[in-house]
């Protein structure tokens, strides 16, 4: 028999008996875990509104009320001044007027004409004072203290959970969970994640 016939059966002996001993080794080793990598997390938040009633004193501007005081009466109601003096202006300028009888009838018409002209101009005066003399009453005031109350709205945010992406041999999947992991990894346990089980650092899945 040859030397390299010899050499190259010991040598496949000894392969066939090496593959058999790592064949031994992977079924007395349990599987190792695996997990998959965390890619992203997102927090859900939703917005809450809590009205309240606030209220403050402010100072505005009170009209006061004002007794009303009685009008003031004119001394001469019937207007006998302002008659009498139309009256005797009348006549004079109806005594200038003709003669005779004539003069006589033009100056009792004077007369009368002038003491309705005097009564008419001195209820114009008379009203023309009356205004003035209320215009020059102005409204009075006063600061009072009052309180005014409204309503305003407070907001806040509150957390609703989280969005938890995470990638296997399958492709990135996510899911939605009250806590947000601990680590960067999960354990995968039949192919779904185990978020009781997390860790830091990379590892293949």
């Amino acid at each position: 028999m040859s030397k390299s016939i010899v050499v190259g059966s010991t040598l496949a002996v000894l392969g066939l008996g090496g593959l058999a001993f790592g064949a031994w080794q992977i079924q007395d080793q349990p599987d190792q875990p695996r997990y998959a990598e965390i890619v992203n997390v997102q927090q859900i938040t939703r917005t809450v509104e809590t009205p309240r009633e606030v209220c403050e004193d402010v100072q505005v501007q009170q009209p006061v009320q004002q007794q009303s005081q009685p009008q003031a009466r004119s001394s001469d109601p019937n207007k006998l001044l302002g008659s009498a003096a139309g009256a005797v202006v009348g006549g004079l300028l109806g005594n200038q007027v003709g003669g005779g009888s004539g003069k006589k009838i033009a100056t009792a018409a004077g007369a009368i004409g002038g003491a309705l002209a005097g009564r008419e101009v001195q209820e114009r005066v008379e009203n023309r004072q009356r205004a003035q003399a209320a215009g020059q009453s102005q409204p009075q005031t006063r600061t009072v203290t009052r309180e005014e109350c409204r309503t305003v709205v407070d907001t806040h945010q509150e957390s609703e959970g989280y969005e938890v992406s995470w990638r296997d041999d399958a492709g990135v999947h996510t899911t939605r969970r009250e806590q947000k992991p601990e680590g960067d990894h999960v354990r995968l346990k039949e192919g779904s994640p185990v978020w009781s089980e997390t860790r830091q650092g990379t590892q293949d899945v």
